[in-house]
């Protein structure tokens, strides 16, 4: 079984050579320690697809499937961001419409169209549905949910008027207001929603508890490797923490809350 390793969430292209260098230090170190790691990233495969492979050395997963699809895999540590909305492993979603849009808040969007990137999306679906839940008092509260494939795509989806509101992760939106302004300059941030722990390292639940130890220490170095404070900052990355004891329960609280409120649908 040959090992892949996968940093595709926060891959813009202007960050993809800081996700090769951050990994290449990381691959380094393990192979320095016996420890079979692949040279490169993948990048031609869907994360739901390496999320489930057991070959997985060390990735980075989305939290909500990992409460409602049971995925099988360990968590090594949450990244700490350093971007607005962000802190000390939490993140949360900035939710956003049209700069030119009259609607002032959320309930001033109720029968309008809604963009998400993925229905098992944390960031994109799951506390957007939080934030909506409350005003949607039990009832269907969009006129239509397309579904985009990314906070890129449903960024486009806004702009070229084919939804009217979406909830982008505050890491993706912190990229994009760097690397590609002209998708965010024509924004406003309607409101934010709960926060959450942030998108996890983590590596298939069948690792070796030996290299779970391992991948935890070299981890730990490449956060402190002035060699990569240009890598990291590129990325956003503050360092790791570890992760607390039922962190990501509080996402399947959030949707049973949702649930409670009448609302178990983003609709």
């Amino acid at each position: 079984m040959i090992a892949c390793s996968f940093l595709g969430m926060y891959d813009l292209p202007a960050q993809a050579s800081a996700n090769d260098r951050l990994w290449t230090a990381i691959a380094t170190r393990l192979i320095a320690r016996g420890i079979a790691a692949p040279r490169h990233l993948t990048r031609d495969r869907a994360p739901e697809d390496l999320w489930r492979d057991p070959a997985l050395l060390f990735g980075q997963a989305c939290g909500y499937p990992l409460v409602s699809h049971a995925l099988p895999l360990g968590v090594l540590a949450l990244p700490d961001y350093d971007a607005p909305g962000c802190a000390a492993g939490r993140h949360r979603s900035l939710i956003v419409a049209r700069a030119t849009d009259a609607a002032a808040t959320l309930a001033d969007f109720r029968g309008r169209r809604a963009a998400i990137n993925d229905p098992a999306s944390n960031t994109g679906m799951n506390l957007f549905r939080a934030a909506i839940a409350p005003v949607a008092h039990g009832e269907r509260f969009f006129a239509d949910v397309v579904v985009t494939g990314s906070h890129r795509d449903s960024i486009r989806a806004i702009l070229n008027d084919k939804a009217d509101l979406t909830a982008i992760d505050a890491v993706s939106h912190a990229g994009l207001a760097r690397f590609e302004p002209h998708l965010v300059e024509r924004l406003r941030i309607v409101a934010e929603t709960p926060s959450s722990p942030t998108l996890p390292f983590v590596t298939a639940r069948t690792t070796p508890i030996e290299t779970v130890t391992a991948l935890r220490i070299v981890l730990t170095e490449a956060m402190a490797d002035p060699a990569l404070d240009d890598a990291r900052a590129t990325l956003f990355l503050h360092g790791i923490v570890p992760v607390p004891p039922d962190a990501f329960a509080a996402l399947g609280a959030m949707a049973e809350t949702a649930a409670a409120l009448g609302y178990p649908d983003l609709a």
